[in-house]
C-alpha cells in the first residue's frame, strides 16, 4: 500500500501550515494567547489528517470487490501483433477508481498499458492493448495488476487480480500462403506444355469415363463397355499414399544467422522472431521450409513426417511424429514444432540416420536439414548411404551469406585482406566436403536459408512428376 498524490499534498499543506504558525507565533511571542491558539489549530488538524489517513487505510485492507476477465486466443502466430482485452468487473456499490498493468511474458513487445479508469458500481469495463510475440514456444500470461484508489483517495493498494493463462506460439502460418499458391500454380498445365507421365497412372483407379480418341486400349473397361454399349474407360491419377519425413537438425549449427554469427540476425530474436521471414536463424528457415513443404504434400495427397536430432527437444533421438496424411497430419505437425528450438549439441548424422530407419519400414521421402561444414564429409555420407539402402534422400544444406559476402566484398583495409582469403579458404574446404559426400545432383540442395523453402517445393514437385519415388 502506498500514499496517493492526495494524500501527499494534504501532509505537505500541513506542514506549510505549521511553517506559517511557526512564524506568526514568533512574531506575536511565544507564549501569547494567538501563538497558543495556532499551535493547538495546528496540531488538530494534523491528529484530524492521521485519523483520516489511519481510517482510509483501515478500508485499504479489504480486498476490492471487483473480478477481472482476460480475452486472447490460445495461440498467437510469432512476430504479429494480436489485441488483448481485460475486462473489470465492479461487484459493488460504490465507484472504484483504479490503475491495470497486465503481467504479460517480458521478452514481449507491448503498446496500451497501463490503464487508469473508474468503474461505477455494478458495472465493468473493457480495456484493451496489443502485443508481439518475439519468439516460438509456450508463454505465460501472469495475473494482472490492479492499483485501487482508496475510498478517501488517500491510499493506493495493488493486488494482483484475475486468471493466469498459458498460450502458444506457433510459426506464422499465414507466410505459407504464398509458397503454396506458387506450388499450385506450377501444378496447373500451361498451354502447349508437354506433361510429364506421373507415377501412379495406370495404378492408382479414380473414375470410369467415356472412352476419348487418344486413350490407351489398355484403359477401356471391357465389362463397363458391354453394359453401356459404348466404349468406356478407366481413368487413373498419380498414387497418393506415399511418405514425406523430415529429418530436423536442431543443433549449433542451426544457431546462425544470414550474418553467420549469431542466432540473431538485426535484431531478429531466436528461434522464431521473425520466423523465417527476411531475417533469422537458420533454423527459423528452415522449419518454415518445413511446414512449407509439409502443408503442400498433405494437399498432394502423401503423409508427412519429422524427426529432429541434435539438440534437446525429445531425448537421445529427438522429437518423433510418425507420418499421417490429410490436414490433421498437418496440424500434428505444426503443434509439435512449434516450441521446437536449438541449443548448442553437437549433430551426429549417423546415429539420426539409424534411428530413423528403426522407425520407418515403408519406403519414404527423406528430407534432411542441416547446415554442411567441411568436417561433415564422413559422417554425412555415412547417414545418407545408410538412408539410401531403404528410402530415397534429400540433403539440404543452409549457405551462410556473410561469408559470400565476405568473400565477394572489395578489400578496403588490413582487416578486409585477413577477412577475404579466411572467407574464401572456408567456402573452398565446404564445396570439397560436399563433393566428397558423392550425392547426386538432384539428392543436394545448398541454398541460402531465405531460398530453401521454394528449392525444397521445386524438388519434391519434380520428384512427383517424375514418379521416381
Amino acid at each position: 500500500m502506498t500514499p496517493s498524490r492526495r494524500l501527499l499534498l494534504l501532509v505537505l499543506a500541513w506542514a506549510g501550515a505549521g511553517a506559517a504558525a511557526s512564524v506568526g507565533a514568533a512574531q506575536a511571542g511565544l507564549g501569547s494567547a494567538p501563538a497558543q491558539a495556532l499551535a493547538a489549530a495546528w496540531w488538530l488538524a494534523g491528529a484530524a489528517l492521521l485519523a483520516a489517513a489511519l481510517a482510509d487505510a483501515w478500508q485499504a485492507l479489504r480486498a476490492p470487490p471487483l473480478r477481472l476477465e482476460r480475452q486472447l486466443p490460445g495461440v498467437l502466430p510469432v512476430a504479429l501483433w494480436h489485441g488483448v482485452t481485460l475486462t473489470v468487473h465492479n461487484l459493488g456499490t460504490r465507484p472504484l477508481h483504479l490503475e491495470l498493468f497486465d503481467d504479460y511474458p517480458a521478452a514481449w513487445a507491448m503498446e496500451g498499458m497501463p490503464h487508469a479508469c473508474t468503474v461505477d458500481g455494478g458495472a465493468f469495463v473493457s480495456l484493451a492493448y496489443r502485443v508481439k510475440p518475439d519468439r516460438r514456444g509456450n508463454a505465460q500470461f501472469g495475473q494482472p495488476h490492479v492499483r485501487v484508489a482508496t475510498p478517501w483517495g488517500l491510499w493506493q493498494r495493488t493486488r494482483r487480480l484475475g486468471p493466469q493463462q498459458a498460450v502458444k506460439v506457433f510459426p506464422d502460418y499465414s507466410r505459407l500462403l504464398g509458397q503454396t499458391l506458387q506450388a499450385t500454380d506450377r501444378r496447373a498445365p500451361a498451354a502447349g506444355a508437354v506433361r510429364k507421365r506421373r507415377r501412379g497412372e495406370g495404378t492408382d483407379f479414380r473414375q470410369l469415363r467415356e472412352y476419348r480418341q487418344g486413350d490407351s486400349l489398355r484403359a477401356i473397361d471391357w465389362k463397363a463397355t458391354a453394359r453401356q454399349r459404348k466404349p468406356i474407360a478407366r481413368e487413373y491419377q498419380e498414387e497418393r499414399d506415399q511418405q514425406v519425413v523430415f529429418l530436423l537438425d536442431c543443433g549449433r549449427r542451426m544457431l546462425a544467422s544470414e550474418q553467420g554469427a549469431s542466432a540473431r540476425d538485426g535484431g531478429a530474436q531466436s528461434g522464431g522472431g521473425q520466423d523465417a521471414g527476411e531475417a533469422g536463424s537458420h533454423f527459423d528457415h528452415a522449419l518454415q521450409a518445413v511446414l512449407t513443404l509439409g502443408f503442400v504434400a498433405q494437399k498432394q495427397g502423401d503423409a508427412v513426417g519429422l524427426m529432429t536430432f541434435g539438440g534437446a527437444a525429445g531425448g537421445t533421438d529427438g522429437r518423433w511424429l510418425a507420418p499421417a496424411k490429410g490436414r490433421a497430419g498437418f496440424d500434428r505437425l505444426l503443434a509439435g514444432v512449434y516450441d521446437v528450438q536449438p541449443d548448442e549439441s553437437a549433430p551426429d548424422y549417423t546415429l539420426a540416420a539409424g534411428a530413423l530407419m528403426n522407425k520407418l519400414s515403408k519406403r519414404a521421402f527423406v528430407v534432411l536439414i542441416t547446415n554442411l561444414r567441411d568436417e561433415d564429409d564422413q559422417a554425412m555420407r555415412s547417414a545418407c548411404e545408410l538412408l539410401g539402402t531403404r528410402h530415397m534422400v534429400l540433403c539440404a544444406s543452409l549457405r551462410e551469406q556473410a561469408l559470400d559476402r565476405a568473400a565477394a566484398a572489395p578489400v578496403a583495409g588490413f582487416q578486409d585482406a585477413l577477412r577475404q582469403p579466411a572467407a574464401m579458404l572456408y567456402l573452398q574446404q565446404r564445396r570439397e566436403a560436399i563433393r566428397r559426400l558423392g550425392l547426386r545432383a538432384n539428392a543436394l540442395v545448398d541454398v541460402a536459408p531465405g531460398q530453401l523453402s521454394a528449392a525444397l517445393l521445386g524438388r519434391y514437385l519434380d520428384i512427383k512428376e517424375s514418379g521416381q519415388l
